[in-house]
């Protein structure tokens, strides 16, 4: 990665990642149960500080104070939707940023309904999902496998790009190769490890993250480059001694504590290009 553009955009991640160190941005998740202390701990060893509310009642109060909205919709129950959709609300009134994470889009009915309305209604800024999700929310209907992807990302680049167009969202797909796009940029990203995907709660954490970047920058498709980009550095530092995926976990929260922007300069692996050979 060697062209100015990616310098420019290195650069301007580099710079986000101190922000979030200086500014420690609040974090509103309403996210599943599944991972919620990883998440947090995940956001914590960023630099961000993360608040895990999903009570309808205080959603105006916390949205005056939080600087993303993350909405993840691994668990989900009705109250639980009616709260997101009271948090966006509340987000949308105050400019604050909304990242959605369609956790098994494709898997359900309501699971699928829901990440639809939520991508009309709520219009989110970001959207980060697996390939199968993306797909499916795209019109794609391969038959996933519960809440994992069955498809790569490159099989997902069209759809992204798609759903980027129509939702006005950047969206980004996470995988062995990780894709950002707003519909016109293509952005990719080849850093992190295999043992990501053997932990749960790796995708939601990615997730939170962007909520983290785009909490101290204005350009969402390099708010989810950098914390795409942060996450698969730390990835692939926590693997260097070969661990198992429990302790891998813990090390990749040591590894998100101990990224630096001179690490994720010296480490970053993408190519910007268009989404028309994607069209």
């Amino acid at each position: 990665m060697k062209d100015s553009s990616g310098e420019t955009m290195l650069n301007q991640v580099c710079n986000d990642l101190d922000r979030i160190r200086e500014r420690h941005p609040l974090v509103h998740n309403i996210t599943n149960y599944v991972v919620m202390n990883f998440t947090a701990n995940a956001l914590l060893a960023l630099g961000a500080s993360p608040i895990m509310a999903h009570a309808a009642e205080e959603m105006d109060e916390m949205l005056e104070l939080a600087g993303a909205l993350v909405l993840n919709i691994g668990t989900l129950s009705a109250a639980w939707v009616d709260s997101m959709f009271h948090a966006a609300t509340a987000a949308r009134r105050g400019s604050v940023p909304i990242v959605l994470d369609p956790v098994g889009a494709g898997a359900t009915r309501f699971r699928t309904e829901t990440a639809r309305r939520l991508i009309m209604e709520a219009r989110p800024s970001v959207i980060r999902g697996n390939a199968s999700e993306i797909l499916s929310l795209a019109g794609h209907f391969g038959q996933p496998k519960g809440v994992d992807a069955v498809h790569d990302t490159h099989e997902a680049a069209h759809a992204a790009s798609a759903l980027a167009r129509s939702s006005g969202a950047v969206v980004a797909v996470t995988g062995h190769e990780d894709l950002v796009t707003d519909g016109v940029k293509l952005v990719r990203i080849n850093n992190g490890h295999p043992l990501m995907g053997r932990v749960t709660g790796t995708g939601c954490a990615a997730t939170a993250i962007v909520g983290a970047f785009c909490a101290v920058e204005s350009d969402m498709l390099i708010a989810s480059v950098g914390a795409l980009l942060a996450f698969g550095v730390a990835g692939e530092q926590a693997a260097r001694t070969n661990p198992g995926p429990g302790t891998y976990q813990m090390l990749l929260l040591d590894a998100l504590d101990g990224l630096s922007p001179a690490l994720i300069g010296m480490k970053a692996r993408i190519a910007i290009g268009d989404c028309t050979a994607d069209q």
